[in-house]
């Protein structure tokens, strides 16, 4: 069942005389209890666009509708209860500096409404929600970032909302303490039942909790569906430069003056699919030299998407009848062109300024 649902939503911005179309005429869903993912470049549109399910931004034209009824012209105390419903994560964790965790908290109570005489109760079952029940007492400044999320994300849970939205709530974190948190967030998707839109422009977020997602680009969704899907098979631009900046196996420099002879291939499979058993008996058939230079494969959920770099070499008809029968069996293939690739790594080594190469006087530095 759609729980929010987006019906030709824009926005409009004006500064001095231009004009800014910061969401051009969206049209989603998103389904009750779901983890729906918003994915894009730099300057798509998606915080903006997230900013009106809440009517943080109000929408310059469409409409939202939470659980099929129009809010969008919601004002006041309708609002008001309206945004209880709806909790919100954000990158910079948005705590009040000068007040403790359980202040933090007791802050969103208060503005909910909630019963003076339960606030202790809720701050502290909110903060053994998120492991943090011996920070109380401590304030923002003395927390790690993982743990300021954490308090974030309690609070945001404060009203026991039944939306959370988070915007790009885990790339200020280091790697290690952003699948934390995106445990946590599946965690309380789960147990809780809450449904939850993250935007983000990181594929290792989407991969590894949404359910279904949007792309966008200038203001559009250019393609949305079901996650694995939509990066297992990208049709636009758009999702095909996402996944290849994600996804794609780009030899080391150091590696390309060295490569074997022969054809230089980048294949890539997904789901249940293996290349080795392929691999190893295409250079059999074919008595063909097959050899893997690098691979990367990444999980989206329990399904893999692989993608190889292999050489292939041999007779010209061996060869031949060898890459047909690779390119028969994957689903994307692609010859890969020698002198690019010793370009691209003369670039880089010309970028690499050697350390003992400082400068010692000013002549020098002249």
């Amino acid at each position: 069942m759609s729980v929010i649902t987006l019906d030709d939503v824009s926005v409009v911005f004006h500064e001095g005389k231009r004009t800014i179309q910061a969401v051009n005429n969206v049209n989603l869903t998103v389904n009750q209890g779901e983890i729906f993912g918003i994915v894009g470049f730099s300057g798509a549109g998606k915080s903006t666009l997230v900013r009106t399910i809440n009517l943080l931004e109000r929408p310059t034209s469409g409409r939202v509708l939470l659980d099929g009824r129009d809010i969008t012209q919601a004002r006041g105390r309708e609002l008001r209860d309206i945004r209880k419903r709806i909790g919100f994560i954000f990158q910079s964790f948005n705590l009040i500096g000068n007040v403790t965790v359980e202040e933090n908290i007791i802050f969103a109570l208060r503005a909910g409404g909630w019963p003076r005489a339960e606030w202790k109760q809720r701050v502290s079952e909110l903060l053994a929600l998120v492991g943090l029940e011996s920070k109380a007492s401590s304030y923002p400044s003395s927390l790690s970032g993982g743990q300021r999320q954490r308090v974030s994300i309690a609070r945001a849970l404060a009203n026991k909302p039944e939306i959370l939205l988070c915007d790009e709530a885990t790339s200020a974190l280091d790697l290690e303490t952003a699948g934390e948190i995106l445990d946590l967030l599946r965690r309380i998707n789960h147990e809780l039942g809450i449904t939850i839109v993250f935007i983000t422009h990181q594929l290792d977020v989407a991969k590894s909790i949404f359910d279904r997602v949007a792309v966008m680009e200038h203001g559009r969704i250019v393609e949305q569906g079901n996650t694995f899907d939509l990066f297992g098979d990208p049709q636009h631009p758009t999702t095909r430069a996402l996944v290849e900046r994600y996804l794609g196996v780009g030899l080391p420099a150091q590696l390309v003056p060295d490569l074997p002879a022969g054809d230089l291939i980048e294949l890539r499979y997904k789901g249940d699919s293996a290349l080795e058993p392929l691999i190893s008996q295409v250079a059999r058939t074919w008595n063909v030299s097959v050899n893997v230079l690098h691979a990367n494969v990444e999980y989206f959920g329990t399904q893999a998407i692989g993608t190889l770099v292999v050489s292939v070499d041999g007779t010209d008809e061996a060869r031949q009848n060898a890459l047909r029968a690779l390119q028969d069996n994957v689903f994307s293939y692609r010859e890969l062109d020698r002198a690019a690739l010793a370009a691209a790594a003369e670039r880089d080594a010309e970028r690499v300024v050697p350390v003992t190469q400082t400068p010692t006087n000013e002549g020098e530095r002249r």
